[in-house]
């Protein structure tokens, strides 16, 4: 069996996959929709503990009302399932997901989610399906057949989110105008350590966290993971944080280095559309001569 009919096959596997996930969709029996969705407010953050790691680092009391039973539910400690919890301060609403009619098997988010339909799952298959009918079409006719429908279709979209993109960094630097400036302190530093399966060596990931107080008198506990030197023995440094007022988990230490950032993200945004253009054209330009 050639490669032609392997690319069929794989077409087909990854089809029926799609095809699966979405008549499940339709019927709402997906995992998605089987998950409850809600706004959970955080009542209490206690103390973080230097050289802990970064998931569940933030002690937090969290409740909610469970929609099936309502009664209210209340947890402590963020114990990593789910996102982990970046910025915390009492009053913070936050998303909560579990399955229904166990609360006990919840999951954080940074911000509540709108309920889901399950469709990545069927997504993904398509991709799958449309990556293996690109190289069916290279296999059969013309390997420039790979240049075009593997760059045209990504040069579009990113052509066509380069507004959103610009829109973006326009309304952020907005933000970062209006932002205040409150004096803040790095309390601890987590530690994550992990072994490469490769060559056996310890990679080290560092998260420095800062405490700091808004005008209002909200007490905000947050990762700092930009814009700090030296972060192994930043515990104990004051610093000036900027955050935006209407929501603390936005800040910055240097506007500055972020207003260059974004500028470069722009940048790189356009300098990848135009190379994926110009890879579809040459591919456009092989099969047309």
């Amino acid at each position: 069996m050639g490669w032609d009919w392997f690319l069929r096959l794989w077409c087909a596997a990854w089809g029926a996959v799609a095809l699966v996930g979405t008549v499940r969709s339709l019927a709402g029996v997906t995992k998605a929709q089987r998950t409850v969705r809600l706004a959970g407010r955080i009542e209490r953050v206690g103390e973080v503990r230097h050289g802990a790691s970064r998931i569940g680092g933030i002690p937090v009391t969290v409740s909610w009302r469970d929609p099936d039973s309502g009664r209210e539910v209340v947890v402590q400690g963020d114990d990593g399932r789910g996102e982990t919890l970046t910025a915390a301060w009492a009053g913070r609403e936050i998303g909560v997901s579990h399955p229904r009619g166990r609360p006990d098997e919840h999951r954080f988010a940074n911000a509540p989610e709108p309920p889901s339909r399950g469709l990545a799952g069927p997504a993904g298959a398509l991709f799958a399906v449309y990556a293996g009918l690109v190289a069916l079409a290279a296999v059969r006719w013309a390997w420039p057949w790979a240049l075009v429908g593997g760059a045209g279709p990504w040069a579009l979209s990113g052509l066509g989110h380069l507004p959103w993109t610009v829109r973006d960094r326009r309304a952020k630097r907005e933000r970062l105008a209006v932002m205040d400036a409150v004096p803040g302190r790095i309390v601890a530093v987590f530690r994550d350590d992990r072994v490469d399966e490769d060559d056996g060596s310890t990679l080290t990931a560092l998260t420095p966290v800062v405490v700091f107080t808004t005008r209002d008198g909200t007490a905000v506990t947050a990762h700092c993971t930009a814009h700090l030197a030296d972060p192994a023995r930043a515990r104990g440094r004051e610093v000036t944080v900027y955050h935006t007022p209407a929501d603390p988990a936005e800040f910055t230490l240097d506007p500055a280095a972020d207003r260059r950032s974004w500028a470069w993200d722009v940048a790189v945004h356009v300098a990848a559309v135009v190379v994926l253009a110009a890879t579809a054209a040459v591919g456009v330009a092989l099969l047309v001569r």
